[in-house]
């Protein structure tokens, strides 16, 4: 690692318009742990829509529809989302036009979201990951860029064409 890598990092999320973060009651904890990495680790602004308390028996499209509307406003915007699984909220906000919502497993298939797919919500596994690991996804979705490159622009268009 150079020691310019955490600058290009800054540099990348300083594009950011707003940055939203949900869960439901699976991802409640993770949550609250990755509001507190973005606010004092990334110095970053984040708005939580929710929920504010654990409550067991919510539903993760009350709160996956909500972020992935915010998001889709403004092509700036970007969201957090956070279930037992991911798949849930993945599958939720992706129902929404003008959201796209990638599962956050592993570092390459992040970036790959991001630099392919121009994707602006994560969606992340509270149950398979540890808060180390979880910092690190979200590091990497936030710090990098679409490529641009024509044929990633081309399949994204017509993913728009379809909504």
């Amino acid at each position: 690692m150079t020691t310019h890598q955490p600058y290009l990092a800054l540099i990348c999320l300083n594009l950011l318009h707003m940055l939203y973060i949900a869960s439901d009651h699976a991802g409640y904890q993770l949550k609250k742990e990755v509001v507190k990495y973005l606010k004092t680790q990334l110095k970053l602004v984040v708005e939580d829509l929710g929920p504010t308390a654990f409550v067991e028996t919510d539903d993760f499209p009350d709160f996956a529809f909500p972020l992935a509307k915010a998001v889709a406003k403004n092509k700036d915007n970007f969201g957090i989302l956070i279930c037992g699984t991911g798949q849930g909220m993945c599958i939720a906000a992706n129902k929404i036009k003008g959201a796209y919502a990638i599962l956050g497993y592993n570092l390459h298939t992040t970036e790959l979201g991001r630099k392919h797919n121009n994707a602006n919500i994560l969606c992340l596994p509270e149950r398979l990951a540890t808060q180390d690991f979880t910092n690190a996804i979200v590091k990497k979705f936030l710090e990098t860029k679409f490529d641009g490159d024509a044929r990633f622009v081309k399949r994204n268009e017509k993913i728009k064409e379809y909504e």
